[in-house]
């Protein structure tokens, strides 16, 4: 069997970059992003940096709030308070994790359902649970979806096995592939024989946190599999996916970098145009 065709993150993003500029372009003002960061997190910095310039590249504004490790509880939520009332901001993010000091719940629940780009809200993952067109998505579970399609247009029926059962990816993962009429299992490690789920699974979405976790034998032949992980281990970056040797086995595989990053930024102005379209009626 040949090497799995490599499902091209960055240049599907920057398909999706190049339409909404278009429609940014013909807004009245410009659609704008709030992100919150608390801290001096390295990767979290590199990261909101990166949403910044794509927001400007498209012709959005991104401002980044960038307070102390040491800001209190109330202080994030007052911020966030003053935010929900600014009509010229349109979308709101927390960067997490947060500081132990600071509960990221209370946090969340602080924002404006409506300007909730990031989907986090209790409000937007009810709506998304209830198929509704005004759930906010989260940014990486939509990207992901958005990838899947781009090579499997119809999902029914499809086995899907998600590895990880976090809020930001896991969970509204499933949820989305439910809405799509996919056959779902979420694993982790409470999990036993985890190798031998995955085997069952038509699609494979790695999204545990440790680098090279999913080996060839893993892995169904011809299986469609999407690498969510980031990890840095001496200084290079890897996935939780092995990679050289599953691409011997997948019938199509994202690389890391170069994969289901780009389409979590992209997914992000998707959302924050939809906010602004929403709160403004430009639609």
């Amino acid at each position: 069997m040949a090497d799995a065709q490599i499902i091209d993150g960055k240049t599907i993003a920057r398909n999706i970059r190049d339409t909404l500029a278009k429609k940014v372009s013909s807004c009245v003002e410009k659609p704008r992003l709030a992100v919150i960061l608390v801290g001096n997190d390295e990767a979290s910095l590199v990261y909101d940096r990166a949403k910044q310039r794509a927001a400007k590249e498209i012709g959005m504004d991104c401002q980044i709030y960038h307070l102390d490790e040491l800001v209190t509880e109330n202080e994030v939520l007052e911020l966030i308070s003053q935010l929900n009332e600014d009509i010229h901001i349109h979308g709101i993010i927390v960067q997490l994790p947060l500081p132990a000091h600071i509960n990221a719940l209370n946090i969340l629940m602080q924002i404006s359902p409506e300007k909730d780009v990031d989907g986090f809200h209790p409000v937007n993952v009810g709506l998304l649970q209830a198929k509704s067109p005004l759930a906010m998505v989260p940014a990486t579970p939509k990207g992901i979806l958005h990838m899947l399609k781009t090579v499997c247009p119809d999902l029914a029926g499809k086995r899907a096995v998600i590895i990880g059962r976090s809020t930001i990816v896991g969970r509204p993962m499933a949820t989305l592939l439910l809405n799509n009429d996919c056959t779902v299992t979420i694993v982790h490690t409470k999990t036993k024989d985890i190798a031998q789920v995955v085997k069952e699974a038509d699609i494979v979405i790695a999204a545990c946190g440790k680098c090279n976790t999913v080996k060839a034998d893993w892995i169904k032949e011809g299986a469609i599999v999407i690498d969510v992980g980031i990890n840095r281990v001496d200084g290079k970056l890897c996935g939780d996916v092995d990679f050289e040797n599953v691409k011997t086995i997948a019938s199509y595989i994202t690389p890391v970098p170069g994969g289901v990053g780009p389409m979590t930024i992209a997914m992000l102005l998707v959302n924050t145009f939809e906010a602004y379209s929403r709160q403004t009626h430009n639609v």
